[in-house]
C-alpha cells in the first residue's frame, strides 16, 4: 500500500508542476525526507500525508482511495 500511496502523490505533485524540491519547501518538508516518501522508501505518519495532502489541495481520503484502486506494485506492474 505504502508503494500504490507513493506512486499517486507524485502523481499528484506533478500535475502541480512543482518540482520534488520546490513541493517540499511549500509544506515544510526537507526534500530528501520528501523524496523518500514519494518513492516509498520510507515509513510515514498520517500526519506527515496530511501535510502532503494539504500542499497538494486534496481530501486526505481521495490519495487514500486513489492509492486503494491501484492495482499492487509487482515486477509485472512496476511504479510509473
Amino acid at each position: 500500500m505504502q508503494m500504490c500511496i507513493a506512486e499517486v502523490v507524485r502523481r499528484h505533485r506533478k500535475n502541480t508542476r512543482l518540482s520534488q524540491e520546490a513541493f517540499a519547501d511549500l509544506i515544510g518538508m526537507h526534500r530528501t525526507q520528501y523524496s523518500f516518501v514519494e518513492r516509498g522508501k520510507r515509513d510515514f505518519r498520517l500526519s506527515t500525508l496530511a501535510r502532503i495532502a494539504d500542499g497538494l489541495e486534496e481530501p486526505i481520503w481521495t490519495i487514500l482511495r486513489e492509492a486503494e484502486e491501484l492495482p499492487p506494485i509487482t515486477e509485472d506492474r512496476p511504479v510509473e
